[in-house]
């Protein structure tokens, strides 16, 4: 191993807390698919539990593993992290239809005295049907994707670990905001026709691909801190920004084009060809008993 990344990764400490948080997640939403399992063997599918799951390992994989130590002198590791936190973890989360198993595996004397009230109180359902309102979650992915990259704000991300933090939590949230009009996860309801999410989808690629059309045609280095940076692989900060874009435009593309694709089959397909796709991209309906 190059004495590069042995430094960076001797940099790396196991995140503990983190660790045990999504831990404490991946347990809750496992307790309770094992309680809905029970009594609705077909409620929440495998599949699903599994998608949950393999989101919460993204999420890690992003900003608690190994990975994260090179973030620093890599922009296309950094490109990575915001992938994961943003199109792949959250995605993967939401179609686990994480709300039904985490309520059930929440202990119950919490969720009737203390989460069931806030969740019906006015204000919090009010700003629950505003933040994910499809043009909030649009606006809300554009901001942060977009604003995270000036370059001013992405140095400030680089050499301050708070604002590090700031930048991973609000990749990860616009994530979860993004993906919902698309996903529908139970209990939401859509606001738009099924036939509107590609659309929806193709214009969140539109700032994506001129961002990352920007980074791979550019003829210098726009973040500054890599050019003094370590260079692991041997390759210049340019062409680190080059792989940085091509690799942001094409997981892009593909990412969206996917759930694009099933949703516009599943919307011109006869009504007995729907059921098959269903569970792909759209929670079921299920009423809480």
């Amino acid at each position: 191993m190059p004495f590069h990344e042995e430094a960076a990764l001797e940099v790396w400490s196991f995140p503990i807390p983190l660790t045990l948080f999504l831990a404490l997640a991946t347990f809750l939403y496992a307790r309770g698919w094992l309680r809905l399992r029970t009594a609705f063997p077909h409620l929440i599918s495998v599949g699903q539990m599994a998608a949950f799951i393999s989101g919460v390992f993204s999420v890690w994989t992003a900003v608690g593993s190994p990975l994260a130590a090179l973030d620093d002198e890599l922009l296309s590791i950094h490109m990575i992290q915001h992938l994961l936190l943003m199109a792949v973890g959250p995605a993967l989360i939401l179609l686990g239809a994480p709300a039904l198993p985490l309520l059930h595996g929440l202990p119950k004397r919490f969720v009737q005295s203390v989460l069931g009230p806030l969740l019906r109180w006015s204000p919090v359902r009010w700003a629950g049907r505003a933040l994910t309102h499809p043009v909030s979650c649009w606006l809300a992915a554009t901001i942060t994707v977009t604003g995270w990259h000036v370059p001013a704000l992405f140095e400030l991300g680089l050499h301050a670990d708070r604002w590090h933090e700031i930048q991973h939590a609000s990749f990860f949230a616009a994530g979860l905001l993004f993906w919902w009009p698309a996903i529908q996860p139970w209990p939401s309801v859509s606001r738009w026709p099924r036939w509107s999410v590609p659309i929806y989808l193709f214009l969140a690629t539109l700032p994506c691909d001129a961002l990352s059309a920007f980074l791979t045609f550019c003829d210098r280095v726009v973040y500054r801190s890599y050019l003094f940076a370590p260079r692991p692989l041997q390759i210049s900060a340019l062409q680190d920004q080059e792989w940085a874009g091509v690799l942001m435009w094409v997981s892009i593309t593909f990412i969206y084009m996917v759930p694009a694709v099933v949703i516009t089959v599943r919307t011109l397909a006869p009504p007995r060809d729907q059921p098959a796709l269903e569970p792909l991209f759209e929670a079921p309906q299920i009423e809480v008993v």
